[in-house]
């Protein structure tokens, strides 16, 4: 029967650790693009007055230096929104909590070199906290807390205006007189450690950096480590990303390899799918879910090149002078230039010449991605109907590289308006997931079906999800198959969107989904061409 093999790690088991590399990974998630744009654009300014073709003190300078300098500036601001967002706490406060830490008045004192002032009797040390992370992650944390607890204490009438004044006559101070000074010594320490490892053994902080930056990327723990960089730049520049900027070139490497060598037609796209984002825009979760990820081969070459890349960029004490994704329009804002070209020139050439001239692994060789091929035989064409009614979401505005990079399968995401679940074929429950949140339905014609409600909603560990159907049951098109407390779980902070993916979509020539705005349940979802 096929099945979702029961290797995957219990929900109910996530460590405490992962739940906090969730909430880092979820908080710099919607700003990284933006940090990376801003960084560019400070690296072109740079380029352009280095030539001389822009003056440092024309107007056009300063208004694209302020462009540039904004996220980077107001950074607690913009985490303050994101973090609490993650959390479930009100975004606004979050964010007037970090911008109180760079008003006119606090920022006039730090310039002015005015070293502590008073709160009723207590000392306050004043420090610049602008691009720091540390404390307004600390600070919010601790506002979340308070959001839940207000929450059940505070009539609800009133809670739109008594809750953010008791949160920020609260947290704003506490943020200055404790979190403040304790987020920026944790910041600096973390910092001189990687510095003082980098500067005692430039060569094998590089090698180390590299050869673990693509793990670390696919498993989101790199999210631990950039606010470090972040850190770094607001005092100087910063050796980590330097490093690790070796992995993303020889990521592009091994992609090209492929692309060049493959005749799979849909290894082919993949390959070409990931190559232009990763070289132009570092963004290489194609090439990692797609091709490393699933050959393992191609492991051990990214590994090899990166560090050799990682190893000369440390030796040579390469920095990176503003906050950019590795790429190659990013290659301006590394110091020196030339040694920084020679590092990930190296990992990009290693990365092509092992997987070109030794290969990757064949088709059947594949890592399993935990679905086993269905018991009806060789899948027919067939239409999948919609499970529930909403607005229709493209899988690549979804937040989750594995369903948004179609590694799972091709498919449609759904916003529910609703809080149940139909089944869109009939076929058998071949997957129920314990905690409820999800289900795969093989069809009769062939379809694996994989329902999935919401993003991070396993941590809610079946709470507000009600099955009414288990592993084994066979289904008709349009029976009930879950039930979901759609705004309670809004409510906990956790996104509702719903996926709808074809799991087997290699056995399929075409998967074409609706170009409806919205479906109602029954309504022509995808269809499924052999």
């Amino acid at each position: 029967m096929t099945h979702l093999k029961q290797n995957h790690p219990d929900p109910s088991k996530e460590t405490k650790l992962a739940k906090v590399l969730g909430i880092i990974s979820g908080s710099f998630a919607p700003i990284i693009g933006v940090l990376a744009g801003a960084g560019l654009l400070k690296a072109m300014l740079s380029v352009l007055t280095t030539i001389g073709w822009l003056s440092n003190e024309s107007g056009a300078y300063i208004i694209l230096s302020a462009a540039g300098d904004a996220i980077f500036h107001f950074l607690p601001l913009f985490l303050g929104i994101s973090i609490a967002l993650k959390l479930g706490a009100n975004g606004y406060v979050g964010g007037v909590i970090g911008a109180s830490l760079l008003t006119p008045e606090i920022m006039h004192l730090v310039e002015n070199d005015v070293k502590t002032i008073d709160f009723f009797g207590l000392p306050v040390l004043l420090a610049d906290y602008s691009s720091t992370v540390f404390p307004i992650f600390i600070a919010i944390f601790v506002y979340a807390g308070l959001d839940r607890l207000l929450k059940k204490v505070i009539y609800k009438d009133i809670q739109m205006f008594i809750n953010p004044m008791i949160s920020l006559i609260i947290l704003v101070p506490l943020t200055m007189l404790v979190f403040g000074p304790i987020g920026t010594l944790l910041g600096e320490g973390l910092g001189s450690v990687i510095s003082f490892l980098s500067d005692k053994s430039g060569l094998l902080a590089g090698a180390v950096l590299g050869a673990s930056w693509t793990f670390l990327t696919i498993m989101g723990l790199h999210w631990t480590i950039i606010p470090l960089a972040i850190v770094n730049l607001a005092t100087g520049p910063d050796p980590i990303i330097a490093m690790a900027a070796a992995a993303p070139f020889a990521q592009v490497g091994i992609g090209i390899a492929v692309f060049l060598k493959t005749r799979d037609k849909d290894l082919k796209a993949l390959a070409a799918s990931g190559i232009v984002p990763g070289a132009l825009a570092g963004t290489t979760e194609a090439i990692n879910y797609g091709i490393i990820l699933r050959y393992r081969k191609t492991m051990i070459y990214v590994i090899i090149a990166a560090a050799i890349g990682g190893a000369f960029n440390g030796s040579v004490g390469v920095v990176m002078n503003d906050f950019v994704l590795p790429s190659v329009l990013s290659i301006p804002a590394f110091t020196p230039v030339w040694e920084y070209l020679i590092g990930i020139g190296a990992a990009f050439v290693i990365g092509f010449l092992l997987t070109y001239l030794l290969g990757y692994e064949s088709k059947h060789s594949k890592v399993d991605d935990g679905f086993t091929q269905n018991i009806f035989g060789i899948p027919s064409s067939e239409t999948i109907k919609s499970p529930l009614r909403g607005k229709v979401v493209p899988l690549s505005a979804i937040n989750a590289p594995l369903f948004a990079t179609e590694t799972v399968g091709k498919g449609i995401a759904i916003e529910p308006e609703a809080g149940k679940i139909y089944s869109p074929v009939d076929g058998v429950i071949t997957t129920q997931f314990p905690t409820g949140h999800a289900v795969g339905i093989t069809s009769e014609n062939g379809a694996e079906v994989l329902i999935y409600i919401g993003l991070d909603t396993v941590k809610l560990k079946g709470k507000y999800f009600t099955p009414h159907l288990k592993q084994g049951d066979h289904v008709k098109q349009g029976d009930l198959l879950i039930e979901f407390e759609l705004d309670q779980i809004k409510a906990q902070g956790f996104e509702t969107t719903t996926l709808v993916v074809i799991t087997n979509t290699n056995q399929y020539i075409d998967v074409k989904a609706t170009t409806s705005v919205t479906v109602e349940q029954n309504d022509q979802l995808l269809k499924l061409t052999v």
